[in-house]
């Protein structure tokens, strides 16, 4: 396994986009800021400093694109909320991939983006940014979103590289697996640790709003909506409100 540590870079997807063709397949790319780091639909990550946690994983478990895929955030944070686990603190997943406490605070965001050259897929870039170390202050400036930082949670500073460490390691323990049986190899644990389900659902999708009560996942990772005609919605892309 490779890993590539910056100092700073503006972003570590953007990095692992620009030289895909020269990482190996499972590098790690780990930078202790961003400058212009992004996150799903298009949004910024915002940096609380050095002691957070920034970094992208380089996949490339074919020449081909598969649908399972695009379950690959989904089981990130289930990895992430075993790692978050087990400093005592419980973590929660927001369809698809936001990882909560109490269901209300974000700690960690995933943004997935796939390399496609030819019709060949070059790779599959996961960055991750988890706050691990942060001010209160700093966390409640974050527009838009209601934050929290594990160092928050229990009182104390978090290592950044142990955290980091524990994490690659229960990725790639579980990974070949995942990538042979899918969204069904996690489901059970993925719906454990939901705090969406059984709820009324705004979901903006591109530029419209979804709503319906929060019924399910289907084995696709896909979420159901139930509309006010009782029809399903079938999502596969979304942000909850």
């Amino acid at each position: 396994m490779q890993i590539i540590k910056f100092e700073e870079t503006d972003s570590t997807n953007t990095y692992a986009k620009q030289n895909i063709t020269l990482l190996e397949d499972r590098s790690v790319v780990h930078a202790l800021r961003q400058t212009a780091g992004r996150g799903r639909l298009n949004r910024s990550w915002i940096d609380l400093g050095g002691d957070n946690l920034f970094f992208s994983i380089v996949l490339k478990p074919s020449n081909s694109f598969s649908h399972v895929y695009s379950n690959l955030t989904q089981y990130a944070s289930v990895i992430l909320c075993r790692i978050i686990e087990k400093y005592g603190v419980v973590a929660k997943v927001k369809w698809p991939n936001d990882v909560m406490i109490d269901g209300k605070r974000k700690i960690c965001g995933i943004l997935s983006e796939t390399v496609i050259e030819g019709g060949i897929l070059k790779g599959i870039i996961l960055g991750i940014g988890v706050n691990l170390n942060a001010s209160q202050s700093n966390v409640d400036s974050i527009p838009d979103r209601v934050a929290t930082a594990l160092n928050l949670e229990i009182g104390k500073a978090v290592d950044m590289d142990s955290f980091l460490n524990e994490f690659i390691q229960e990725f790639f323990k579980g990974y070949d697996e995942f990538l042979s049986k899918g969204f069904e190899f996690i489901m059970d644990e993925y719906l454990s640790k939901n705090c969406f389900l059984e709820k009324d659902l705004h979901v903006q999708v591109f530029n419209d709003v979804k709503s319906g009560y929060a019924k399910g996942v289907n084995t696709n990772g896909e979420l159901i909506l139930q509309t006010q005609d009782n029809n399903d919605l079938i999502l596969n892309i979304g942000d909850i409100l």
